[in-house]
């Protein structure tokens, strides 16, 4: 029995995975440490609460940058292929990470510190722009008929994985240090330990090929000269239909760890490193839910399961704040477990679907740039505006951006119906 066809799918579906896991590991630890030292040691401020504010905006910076990466990557990602464009954004995206190791606090430098912290930040979220889209079609078209939503949900099972990687070390450190040694030189660690899982991903990457659907397409015909332009004349409303699918999976995932960490261990006075347990018994529901969400959308249609999870999204808005309240280990477990197991429903199903909408020429355009646009509606504003939330009505009610999230989302699938239960 020849296993090389095997082989092949199995490095494939590693390569796609080990990417969107180191995205969602620097994109974690950047959100950990804004919760818990960013604002005293790079922004300075009378009020805790605004160095909080100030830490959390540069937080969503990345966001900003994420669609002008998504931009640039998806059109070298259209023209050239695939596999060179994710191996250069994990490059970007890694390097911006290790760095922010090595960078001096406010007390050091002054203003220096914060601008260099958010100039690395936006280098992030420039890298990031372009990873998910690409390892989603590295997966998407490569996979056997039938298994779109099974394949496309491994770039999914990074962010447990990447999540569960940087939330042990957090909690491996917040025992082993004090919170003085922590907040002196232990949070850059997992910075630097960042470099050993890009170096991972790009050793895998380099040993996988293009694209089938990609190379054929080139076949066919010469790449568009402009993805960007021949996205928005002709498949506008696919664009904008993703972009409003995406808000729900991103809202959820950063109120239930950054802002829940956050929130949690400051205004509602949890021991940090319970609710950093707490938090990784959580993300494994997350993980059950991707997989849930991918056998069920090969078995009915991807836009099905994505509706159904919209729907739930909006309960779990309703629950989210009032478990968080409730100083219950056992409530608030649940309430982040069930948020996060609906997480996945509503990312999980993403991968075939959200590729599915456009063509092959404008593919890792359309993908990227409606992921990442959608995320600064649904993951940018998230932290910001449950804050305000908490100020204005306390924890019980920051929940409701979680249900407005799942209206828009589900507003953006109505879009698409027809089209959406074709391509699941």
């Amino acid at each position: 029995m020849d296993l090389t066809p095997y082989r092949a799918q199995a490095r494939i579906l590693t390569a796609s995975l080990v990417g969107t896991a180191v995205e969602f590991y620097d994109f974690y630890i950047y959100g950990t440490a804004a919760a818990l030292v960013f604002g005293p040691l790079f922004f300075p401020s009378e009020s805790p609460s605004a160095q909080l504010m100030l830490s959390f905006m540069s937080f969503g910076l990345a966001f900003l940058a994420r669609p002008v990466g998504a931009i640039v990557f998806g059109h070298y990602g259209d023209r050239i292929g695939r596999k060179s464009t994710l191996v250069a954004s994990l490059m970007l995206m890694g390097a911006s990470t290790l760095l922010i190791a090595f960078l001096p606090t406010y007390a050091m430098v002054g203003w220096v510190a914060p601008l260099l912290l958010c100039i690395l930040r936006f280098g992030q979220g420039f890298g990031l722009g372009g990873e998910w889209g690409g390892a989603a079609l590295l997966a998407v078209e490569n996979a056997p008929p039938g298994w779109r939503a099974r394949f496309g949900m491994f770039p999914q099972l990074g962010a447990p994985v990447g999540f569960i990687a940087a939330n042990g070390l957090f909690l491996l450190l917040g025992l082993w240090l004090s919170d003085a040694e922590f907040a002196a030189w232990g949070w850059r660690i997992p910075f630097l330990v960042s470099a050993v899982l890009v170096g991972l991903g790009l050793w895998v990457r380099l040993r996988i090929g293009e694209t089938p659907a990609f190379a054929a397409a080139l076949e066919r015909q010469a790449p568009v000269a402009v993805p960007l332009g021949e996205l928005f004349r002709r498949h506008l409303v696919p664009t904008l239909a993703g972009t409003f699918a995406v808000v729900a999976c991103f809202a959820i995932f950063y109120l239930a760890t950054s802002f829940a960490l956050a929130h949690g261990t400051t205004a509602l006075g949890y021991p940090k490193e319970q609710f950093l347990l707490i938090q990784l018994g959580a993300i494994l529901f997350m993980a059950v839910g991707i997989v849930y969400a991918g056998y069920r959308s090969d078995a009915v249609s991807a836009q099905r399961v994505l509706t159904w999870g919209c729907g739930a999204t909006i309960l779990v808005g309703l629950l989210f704040g009032p478990s968080l309240a409730s100083q219950s280990w056992l409530l608030i477990f649940l309430g982040l477990a069930a948020s996060l197991f609906v997480m996945g429903l509503v990312y999980g199903p993403l991968g075939s679907w959200l590729t599915a909408l456009f063509p092959v020429e404008v593919r890792y355009t359309g993908a990227s740039v409606a992921f990442n646009v959608g995320g600064i509606l649904g993951g940018a504003l998230a932290p910001i505006i449950a804050q305000a939330l908490g100020d204005w009505g306390g924890t019980r009610v920051v929940g409701l951006y979680l249900a407005l999230a799942g209206v828009v989302s589900w507003i953006g699938l109505l879009m698409v119906r027809r089209q959406g239960a074709a391509a699941g």
